[in-house]
């Protein structure tokens, strides 16, 4: 019963750093990503650890599709930024208004 705490304590810690991050650093894009990133990672560390515990691959599949669809996120987010760092010079939060069209 102690090792399952922890393991619901380290994906708890690792949501709730994640969420800090993303409210406590709304100017760098960058930073907000990888907290994104690390909520997803999180979530599917839960997903894993309840699906061992209750014996059911169910759990283990859903986390490896979120793994997927966060990768692909992250990598069509990094070319929006790349190709925004080559128009505008800058990456701020503030000026990503200007995208919306």
């Amino acid at each position: 019963m102690y090792t399952q705490l922890n393991y619901i304590n380290v994906s708890t810690l690792l949501f709730l750093i994640s969420l800090i991050g993303i409210f406590l650093n709304q100017r760098n894009i960058l930073v907000m990503l990888m907290s994104l990133e690390m909520m997803f990672l999180a979530v599917s560390f839960n997903l894993i650890f309840s699906s061992i515990l209750l014996d059911d691959i169910i759990g283990q599949i859903f986390s490896l599709l979120i793994l997927t669809v966060a990768a692909a996120e992250s990598s069509i987010g990094l070319a929006i930024l790349v190709v925004y760092y080559r128009i505008r010079s800058v990456i701020t939060v503030e000026l990503m208004i200007l995208m919306s069209g």
